[in-house]
């Protein structure tokens, strides 16, 4: 029995399998065998769609979680020093009396 080379499968195949799969007119190994893929996978492209399927709705709506402020004007601080100290050390390697 020769092996069958890996297939990387698009998310619009994907999709279409699990809603196939989700509307439950045909079985799992029915399914399989139309699309080629194994039951299996089949199962598993169905539970992803089946948990995700609410993160569709909330695109439009603001996560939860918001960035921390005065971390955020720390990191600037920091990188500002950074860029400052850097510049000034990139103006004396032009000078002649630099130290190598």
């Amino acid at each position: 029995m020769a092996k069958r080379p890996r297939r990387n499968h698009g998310a619009v195949f994907k999709a279409k399998v699990a809603l196939e799969a989700i509307k439950q007119d045909q079985t799992l190994v029915e399914l399989a065998e139309r699309f080629q893929v194994h039951p299996n996978q089949i199962a598993e492209w169905k539970k992803v769609l089946l948990e995700k399927a609410p993160d569709v709705f909330d695109k439009g709506k603001p996560s939860g979680k918001e960035p921390d402020i005065k971390e955020l004007h720390a990191k600037i601080g920091q990188l500002a020093m950074e860029n400052d100290f850097l510049a000034g050390a990139l103006g004396r390697i032009g000078e002649p009396s630099a130290k190598k």
